[in-house]
């Protein structure tokens, strides 16, 4: 078993990278309790809050963190007519946040992921690595067998094109998990108390032409880069299908990303995922999509977007 880092006496970092580059999305229908545990690493940022649900519910802050929250009266206020884009009664709400968000950087993360430990027993800042991450190029068109090759102790290993060894920007971070492994609900039902306890201190960059699940609990990108395509599909209230938002997303920048020569990394931070959600509710929720992936994935594999698709926004539209 693994447990989620003890991060009492951490102080409050002095010297926070982005801080006013960087706004952290918060999807919930619960007090933020779990922020308490974050406070050494998250505290000094500007946080959006995306209340799903009960737009009357009073929503639980913890003391000293900067915030603006959003209910569904609000979102209905600002959109309008066109309200009905943001998911309701799912957390692909948080993509709200996006949108109203002026920072150029964006780390969103669930309220059910708390501190991870390294294998050392160190508390692991998620939002440092993942900074990290968008900072430092990806290396898309040609895989290094050592990984990243910009972290500090590795390199270009022999072979490598050093005409290729530049890479290109970084829009998005994708972390990982430990304990509750991010799994669909037919997988949570044949292996219920799998936990993931194996901490691998990698980053890679996903290859040019290969699609990947993008989960969204623990996820940072470039809205410069990426945002506009940063959208996580319909969902939730109303929907047929469910727990396929940020796949959508995912296979959309994946795409994207390929045709505009930009990076997607995946690998380190790991966040300490701490609820296992029903997997029968779930497989309810995904029993359609678990059919439709297999139609939609081929599409966006073999989808080839025009010379004249020169911008995120021209690229979507394509899709």
């Amino acid at each position: 078993m693994v447990d989620p880092a003890n991060t009492v006496g951490i102080p409050v970092n002095p010297t926070p990278l982005l801080k006013d580059e960087l706004d952290i999305v918060i999807p919930t229908i619960r007090n933020l309790d779990f922020l308490e545990m974050w406070r050494p690493f998250l505290q000094p940022y500007h946080l959006i809050i995306v209340q799903d649900g009960d737009p009357t519910k009073k929503i639980h802050v913890p003391e000293g963190y900067d915030y603006e929250l959003y209910n569904r009266n609000d979102i209905n206020r600002i959109l309008g007519p066109k309200a009905s884009c943001i998911s309701f009664k799912d957390s692909a709400c948080r993509c709200f946040g996006y949108m109203v968000s002026k920072k150029k950087y964006i780390f969103t993360i669930d309220d059910d992921c708390f501190v991870a430990k390294d294998p050392a027993g160190k508390a692991v800042n998620a939002l440092e690595q993942h900074i990290k991450n968008l900072l430092c190029p990806s290396t898309p068109l040609f895989f290094n067998t050592l990984y990243d090759p910009y972290r500090e102790g590795a390199d270009f290993v022999r072979g490598y094109p050093f005409s290729l060894r530049e890479g290109v920007s970084t829009a998005v971070s994708h972390g990982l998990w430990l304990n509750i492994p991010d799994y669909d609900a037919p997988t949570q039902l044949v292996k219920p108390k799998e936990r993931n306890t194996r901490y691998v201190d990698a980053v890679m960059t996903i290859p040019k032409g290969t699609l990947f699940p993008m989960c969204g609990m623990n996820l940072a990108f470039d809205r410069d880069l990426i945002g506009p395509a940063m959208y996580f599909g319909l969902m939730g209230d109303g929907q047929p299908i469910g727990r396929y938002d940020d796949m959508w997303a995912g296979w959309c920048i994946k795409v994207i990303c390929d045709h505009l020569g930009l990076g997607v990394k995946t690998g380190l931070p790991y966040i300490y995922h701490s609820k296992a959600s029903n997997p029968f509710v779930n497989l309810k929720k995904e029993y359609k999509g678990i059919f439709w992936q297999e139609d939609i994935i081929p599409f966006f594999q073999n989808v080839k977007l025009s010379k004249e698709a020169t911008t995120v926004q021209q690229c979507y539209i394509e899709l």
